[in-house]
């Protein structure tokens, strides 16, 4: 019996349809840049859970085969993933914060702090994605790497009138390790990690205790910034010793927070060191800034 021509027609267009391509995004802040460029027109595989440690990852079985089956494969590159320093697969293996931000300064993977920076990677994963879109798909990557473009030269902007809200002399971020120059370079901010630049191995001493300490004390912070909650043991024996305090949100170094974008992560990370150091941070614009990013379509 002939299938109605409504069900034939459909079984047709279905068949000439192109396979979506599949690609893989290593961490979270890959994922969303890809993820929002290409919305339907791929499928796309994060490997690393938001608010997980990229620097830990372990490949499982499952993972090593969606490699293999990757039209593309997207990592950030400087060792922020060691696990996929030598990966391979189905397709391109692209180290994007390395062709985005070749000179970053002493090889620091997390780059995307400075939104030009994430820019530079917007249009890195951009023209590797248009070459696997159907006809004319293309032009819509192209159309959303505008749009996000605007949103992070807005973000910059932004966090640039948060910053200037923080009295000068505050302007310092104590944190554990160096994961935040890029954000301090491009925002006048001095970077203090105290645990990379005041120990060996991460072994905290009695005399490295007391260096932290009358650092932390001499450089105008009101806060010191943990990367989780509750801080670990060696950053409350330092705030301790200091006399200054854990501030009341951590900042997100490796990736995104879980369930936010890019844009909800960059902005609360602005928002807990301004709000720590004595400035004011405009929630209503950074509330804006994020609606504009998921309106991207």
């Amino acid at each position: 019996m002939p299938l109605p021509m409504s069900l034939s027609l459909a079984a047709l267009l279905l068949a000439s349809s192109p396979a979506k391509p599949a690609i893989v995004a290593a961490d979270g802040v890959l994922c969303d840049l890809t993820r929002t460029l290409v919305r339907d027109q791929a499928s796309v595989l994060c490997l690393i859970p938001a608010g997980a440690d990229p620097h830990t990852l372990a490949l499982r079985p499952a993972d090593r085969r969606n490699l293999n089956k990757a039209k593309l494969i997207l990592i950030n590159g400087y060792n922020l993933t060691p696990a996929l320093n030598n990966a391979s697969g189905g397709g391109p293996v692209v180290r994007v914060a390395e062709k985005a931000v070749p000179n970053s300064a002493n090889n620091d993977p997390h780059v995307w702090h400075d939104p030009a920076n994430t820019t530079a990677m917007v249009s890195t994963v951009a023209s590797q994605l248009e070459p696997l879109m159907s006809a004319g798909g293309d032009r819509r990557i192209q159309q959303r790497r505008a749009a996000m473009t605007s949103v992070l030269q807005a973000l910059g902007t932004w966090t640039t009138q948060q910053i200037q809200t923080v009295p000068e002399k505050q302007r310092v971020l104590v944190t554990g390790h160096r994961a935040f120059s890029a954000f301090a370079k491009r925002y006048g901010i001095r970077e203090l990690p105290v645990i990379d630049d005041f120990t060996t191995g991460g072994r905290l001493r009695p005399a490295s205790l007391s260096t932290i300490s009358k650092a932390i004390q001499s450089s105008g912070t009101r806060a010191i910034f943990p990367e989780s909650l509750p801080a670990s043991k060696t950053m409350r024996r330092i705030s301790r010793a200091s006399g200054i305090p854990i501030a009341k949100q951590a900042l997100v170094a490796d990736g995104l927070a879980p369930g936010k974008s890019l844009i909800q992560t960059a902005t609360a990370n602005v928002c807990t060191f301004v709000d720590a150091q004595g400035g004011r941070c405009d929630t209503k614009a950074a509330s804006q800034l994020q609606q504009r990013w998921a309106a991207i379509f």
